[in-house]
């Protein structure tokens, strides 16, 4: 199952589809979309320019971003990192300034991140929440100024690269095991970014990189090498220039406003209303806090000096793109009305989902299934098989024409139908929440199980139809009857000493694998039965 970006055709199809619902092209006003689907306009508006994406909460964020690198990443042909390192989220610091707390470190790196990516032109889509915007910033020439792209044959030394880290917000830590630590040994620097997997160790003979690499940071042993690797700030604030006998002062004299027009981003504001709500609550909380500070006789900085007030992003996110997925004035021609319907949730029900894909296919709608997995993906292949409906692994081939359903694997919130682009998206979740009727489960018993456990790894839960909840431990090879040989079993644990063996006439990649459970285990609660599936 490869990735979207694997497809030129899968590129084509998105762009028409956005081309002609007219999202790829920037519109005052836009109504009727769905949350998805606005990712899919920003993602399409991102194509030819940056864009800044204003939604009301965290949440929104999350969800937002997770769609719009899938969408972004499929038409510009990136790959996952790509996507990552270029479609980026901007939350809310998530404290109160007056309350002497500090952000969780992964928050303050992701915002630094986006704001880097802004200040340097690096970031194509930042999205961004409304308690986000209020916090003031340091410059972004400065900011821009404190990220280093380093690639072996860079010309640095390590003692020079220290500093640099120092100054984009790592600490000082030997060993490096832990996000936000550095260090400087010799012919070695050590770092690991808040976001990252793992650390880094980049490798000196005398000033000249001579390795980037990866390594693990329980054994300290190198792992894969990579081409270069770019230090980002960790943290949004710098030290004020104008001060330098008071290293505690940070430099405010920016805010996000001023990142986005360096970056010249097009800006697009989700649900206007909803996201001045939110903006107005926290500037209400700053300033309420001030004021208890002050009653309570603490000298505090005044709330301008640390925030943004709210009047004033106001008349910035109010002259910007809007978008809205209802139509609140009376005024007929005060936007762009595009169709648009989020996707039924069919929750198992894959008999009434191949109803829906037969009349798509009639009404000229080409159909896309986004899996989790690349199991999910075939698992659905095979089911739809079942219903006589022909779908296809994306990448497989560029002729998309033969197919009646195109699965991917990636990351969707949910799916939604866009009429105008004749392009119908389902996601996971809208069909495979709840488990399938029982019909449907016995219809197509060893073709879902089989693909469903193709991404099983040691460690993953997986519910057994009698037996509930065990821990999949592995495959095992046991003698089942004297003189036999021994054979394949896949091994769940439970609580205590409990083991239930499932035994297979194949491997767990055959497509004929037929699955039969037997018991070993100290309590009777562990019973033989059916098919265990997937948590």
């Amino acid at each position: 199952m490869l990735s979207p970006a694997a497809s030129l055709a899968f590129r084509s199809l998105l762009k028409s589809a956005a081309s002609r619902a007219r999202l790829d092209r920037p519109a005052a006003r836009v109504t009727g979309l769905t949350s998805a689907a606005t990712a899919f306009h920003a993602a399409a508006l991102a194509v030819d320019t940056p864009v800044v994406l204003v939604v009301a909460s965290d949440a929104d964020v999350e969800q937002m971003t997770g769609d719009a690198r899938l969408f972004l990443s499929a038409m510009q042909g990136w790959s996952v990192q790509d996507a990552d390192e270029r479609v980026l989220p901007f939350p809310s610091q998530e404290v109160d300034p007056y309350r002497g707390l500090s952000p969780h470190l992964q928050v303050a790196s992701a915002r630094a991140r986006a704001l880097y990516g802004l200040a340097t032109g690096t970031a194509r889509l930042v999205i961004a929440s409304a308690r986000a915007l209020v916090p003031r910033l340091s410059d972004p020439s400065r900011l821009a100024a404190a990220g280093l792209t380093i690639a072996p044959g860079s010309e640095v030394s390590p003692q020079d690269l220290g500093e640099r880290l120092a100054l984009a917000g790592f600490s000082p830590g030997d060993p490096v095991d832990e996000h936000g630590e550095f260090c400087v040994r010799g012919g070695l620097v050590d770092f690991y970014p808040a976001l990252a997997a793992q650390p880094v160790r980049l490798e000196f003979i005398g000033d000249i990189v001579e390795s980037v690499r990866r390594y693990d940071a329980a054994t300290q042993r190198s792992l894969a090498g990579l081409d270069q690797i770019t230090i980002t700030p960790q943290r949004e604030l710098l030290d004020d220039p104008a001060s330098p006998d008071d290293p505690g002062l940070a430099d405010r004299s920016a805010t996000f406003v001023d990142y986005a027009r360096r970056a010249g981003a097009l800006v697009v504001v989700v649900e206007a209303d909803d996201v001045a709500e939110r903006g107005r609550s926290v500037e209400a909380q700053w300033r309420s806090a001030e004021n208890d500070m002050t009653a309570r006789g603490r000298t505090v900085p005044p709330y301008e000096s640390l925030g943004v007030p709210w009047d004033g992003l106001d008349t910035w996110l109010r002259s910007s793109n809007q978008v809205s997925e209802l139509e609140v004035t009376s005024d007929a021609g005060s936007g762009t009305a595009i169709a648009c319907v989020p996707a039924l949730a069919y929750h198992g029900r894959i008999g009434d989902w191949a109803d829906e894909i037969k009349r798509a296919r009639e009404r000229g709608d080409v159909t896309v299934f986004v899996a989790a997995t690349p199991g999910r993906g075939e698992r659905t292949i095979e089911l739809l098989a079942d219903y006589d409906i022909r779908a296809r692994a994306i990448g497989e081939s560029d002729d998309l024409a033969r197919a009646a359903v195109l699965v991917t694997t990636g990351q969707l919130s949910h799916g939604f139908h866009l009429p105008a682009g004749n392009l119908l998206l389902f996601a996971e979740t809208d069909l495979f929440e709840e488990e399938r009727r029982a019909h449907e489960r016995r219809r197509s018993a060893t073709r879902s199980f089989v693909s469903d456990f193709r991404d099983l790894k040691v460690g993953d839960l997986v519910i057994h139809v009698d037996n509930g909840v065990g821990r999949f431990v592995g495959l095992k090879k046991l003698g089942v009857a004297p003189g036999q040989e021994p054979q394949e079993f896949m091994e769940l644990r439970y609580a205590g000493e409990d083991k239930l063996f499932v035994r297979w006439s194949g491997s767990i990649s055959s497509r004929n694998t037929r699955a039969a459970p037997i018991r070993r285990s100290t309590s009777s609660a562990a019973r033989p039965g059916r098919k265990p599936s997937r948590v």
